[in-house]
């Protein structure tokens, strides 16, 4: 064997012993008191760890969330967003009632405002570039919603976004709001949103407080899925990007997500439990 294979195999076999860390980790809902491993050197590592992940976790992939790599991070890596997969059984419906949403104790937490768009089609496997006319083309209903952010590891976004990336993009859940119509037609500017956590206000913006806006965070994550071959798929929801921020949150708290003329979602943070691996379940249907 080459020097080169074995540097490949060691570092396959590092990405399944951090991947099952963190799987374990959240399966049980247990903090990490540090970072299980040496940290990711490489976007392409912190994705194979994430790849890795997915691979191990009892559910199927819904949707994906997409962060900000901020200076000077986006320079060193030659992008500005980062992704992580939402699973099917983390994804639920806003309908004026508060929806329960579960952080890790111990570890981060935090709640943002989005812009969510769904896939209207399937993206063609063999895609690797996207431009935003493109992404238009394939984008289907747009809605506001709410991220869920946490982490059993509490350092998750201390460390720069190869380690968000590595555990599942730092994403535990989504809830969906209603739909924006009309939406080709309008500006980002006119989706205003305010987050507000206990009923104070955490944060204020539009949805053109995203560098490129929405559709910018689609067309990458469309580049993003693409190049580790997973291509989105018609009805996977992705989340843009925190329109007002992120904004720490822990068990006990409540938060809100109003945005002008839609239907205000109201959130229950509660504390993670341990789930038992079911067989892996579909989205479910609205």
């Amino acid at each position: 064997m080459t020097q080169g294979n074995t540097t490949e195999v060691s570092n396959v076999a590092a990405a399944d012993v951090r991947a099952d860390a963190f799987v374990r980790a959240r399966l049980s809902a247990e903090p990490l008191p540090a970072y299980p491993g040496a940290m990711p050197a490489s976007l392409a590592e912190a994705y194979e760890i994430q790849n890795r992940a997915i691979q191990l976790w009892p559910d199927v992939v819904a949707g994906w969330k997409v962060g900000r790599i901020n200076p000077p991070w986006d320079s060193a890596y030659g992008t500005d967003r980062l992704a992580g997969p939402i699973f099917a059984s983390q994804v639920s419906y806003a309908h004026g009632t508060p929806v329960d949403c579960q952080v890790f104790e111990g570890g981060f937490g935090a709640v943002e405002g989005e812009i969510v768009i769904a896939a209207g089609h399937d993206a063609p496997a063999d895609k690797m570039r996207w431009t935003l006319e493109e992404a238009l083309s394939i984008a289907g209903s747009v809605r506001v919603g709410a991220e869920i952010a946490s982490s059993c590891f509490a350092g998750i976004n201390d460390h720069g976004p190869l380690v968000t990336i590595s555990d599942f993009g730092n994403n535990n859940g989504l809830v969906l709001g209603q739909e924006i119509q009309g939406w080709r037609d309008a500006s980002p500017a006119s989706w205003k949103m305010r987050t507000l956590i206990d009923g104070g206000l955490a944060g204020k913006g539009d949805a053109n407080s995203i560098p490129g806006g929405p559709l910018e965070s689609f067309r990458q994550l469309l580049e993003i899925c693409a190049a580790r071959g997973l291509p989105l798929r018609k009805g996977m929801h992705v989340s843009t990007g925190a329109v007002t921020g992120v904004h720490a949150a822990s068990a006990g708290q409540t938060a809100s997500i109003e945005t002008e003329g839609l239907e205000t979602i109201y959130l229950r943070l509660l504390p993670a439990h341990p789930i038992n691996p079911p067989s892996r379940s579909r989205p479910a249907e609205t």
